[in-house]
């Protein structure tokens, strides 16, 4: 499962929607808990690294990006819980590509977007057991980090 609160939410869906027709990316920075469950604290919304031709359909965050998160993670005594992207005019479900460059223990929020509307929200895990790569993670939405 994976905790976030009302704002953080509203953060993402902003973020993917101002990144339309693109798609927008960002790190989730938070803690993680018991049983392989996420308290996500903050977000940082990243520039999509993808080349202009492959945005709307593809996100990239560079090496150089992972390097200074994983320093402010340290630095902040959190850790990196996962990533979110968006999805423009397709559904918030993980596809070939993004299960292909999925990571084990990060959880992957996506957010489908259609004609600038965040409509849906899901997020993902890659499996490290059976034939399916990557299944859906419980999102659970909270009033306040207070509530963690």
């Amino acid at each position: 499962m994976i905790y976030f609160t009302k704002e953080i939410k509203q953060q993402i869906l902003k973020e993917s929607e101002r990144c339309y027709p693109n798609e927008c990316c960002g790190i989730l920075f938070g803690r993680l808990g018991e049983n392989s469950d996420k308290h996500v604290e903050s977000i940082s919304p990243v520039d999509n690294s993808s080349d202009e031709e492959e945005a709307f359909h593809r996100f990239l965050i560079t090496p150089e990006i992972m390097r200074k998160a994983e320093l402010e993670a340290r630095k902040r005594k959190i850790d990196i819980v996962g990533f979110y992207h968006s999805h423009p005019n397709k559904p918030a479900i993980a596809s070939e590509y993004d299960r292909a460059h999925a990571l084990p223990v990060y959880s992957y929020i996506i957010t489908s977007v259609t004609l600038g509307i965040a409509i849906d929200i899901k997020s993902y895990e890659l499996s490290l057991e059976g034939e399916v790569p990557v299944f859906e993670d419980e999102l659970i939405v909270i009033e306040n980090k207070h509530n963690f």
